[in-house]
């Protein structure tokens, strides 16, 4: 599949997401391959996917109510549009509708007031930090933004025009699963919850699992499958040890990526990430070993 420039005016993240790409998407584009079908198992917010729009592609996310958002967008947009119309950037409205996951009044909500109510509070939240607790409830406080942009009609349009492509398939299930189908020449993005840098440093909250090392092994054993099937992989992670060591065969690219989403303020900034690759490109310096 030839890779496009991204149109200037084409589809972008709809969300604020813990981890998002956008920032990186020149870095990641300068180490992209050739490729059949496109496969985001851990897709978020979608920069990269938006910026590339793959004819042929297979995107999930273990949040089912990010995945509702984006099949809302998909198959019904301007219902959407016109429920977000309804809500209000006000503190005790926010606080209400945040409540809602923990009642049975949730489940009264169609998917176009699941996907709305997201949105809203991803718009209207602190710092747009989506955040869970153990529960899976969203936690994350009001923001008191004087003019959040809670509606952007045409942005969420044009995503659900390309969504609609038929050779798109949107999935909420496990990152194994996703992949089984993969084959010679697709390319696979891997951007799962990082590796924690340290014991109080991990941010995993938007989902209520923790994305722990033996998750990490796990991805690992699927990589190697994908590598023995001709697929080409992408993995995106934290600059730790455990990563390092445990990709030491792979190409390791050495990343700065800023971080834009956390509660303490001082904690945001730029930090190292790894981008890892299981094909050759003309290498900058190995992060890990010398």
């Amino acid at each position: 599949m030839p890779l496009k420039s991204s149109p200037k005016l084409g589809p972008k993240p709809f969300l604020k997401w813990p981890g998002g790409k956008r920032q990186l998407l020149p870095v990641l584009r300068q180490y992209l391959p050739p490729m059949r079908t496109y496969y985001e198992p851990f897709v978020g917010a979608g920069a990269l996917l938006f910026s590339l729009q793959p004819q042929r592609g297979v995107i999930n996310d273990v949040n089912p109510e990010l995945i509702n958002c984006y099949r809302v967008i998909r198959d019904h947009s301007e219902a959407l549009i016109a429920e977000l119309s309804r809500h209000r950037n006000e503190r005790d409205y926010f606080y209400r509708l945040r409540a809602l996951d923990r009642s049975e009044a949730f489940r009264q909500l169609n998917e176009v007031e699941r996907a709305a109510r997201i949105i809203f509070l991803n718009k209207t939240c602190y710092n747009g930090l989506f955040r869970v607790n153990r529960h899976g409830q969203f936690n994350a406080p009001f923001g008191n933004y004087a003019n959040p942009n809670i509606i952007n009609a045409e942005g969420l349009r044009l995503i659900s025009q390309f969504l609609r492509r038929p050779g798109l398939r949107i999935l909420n299930t496990d990152f194994e699963e996703v992949l089984e189908n993969a084959g010679p020449g697709d390319f696979v993005y891997l951007d799962p919850p990082y590796d924690p840098v340290s014991t109080t440093a991990s941010f995993t909250g938007y989902q209520h699992q923790r994305f722990a090392q033996n998750e990490q092994l796990r991805l690992r054993q699927v990589v190697d499958r994908l590598t023995e099937k001709g697929c080409r992989v992408m993995i995106s992670n934290s600059a730790t040890d455990f990563m390092c060591e445990l990709y030491q065969d792979f190409q390791i690219i050495p990343v700065a990526a800023r971080r834009s989403i956390n509660v303490v303020g001082s904690k945001r900034g730029q930090i190292r990430e790894l981008l890892i690759l299981n094909y050759p490109v003309h290498a900058t310096k190995h992060l890990c070993f010398g």
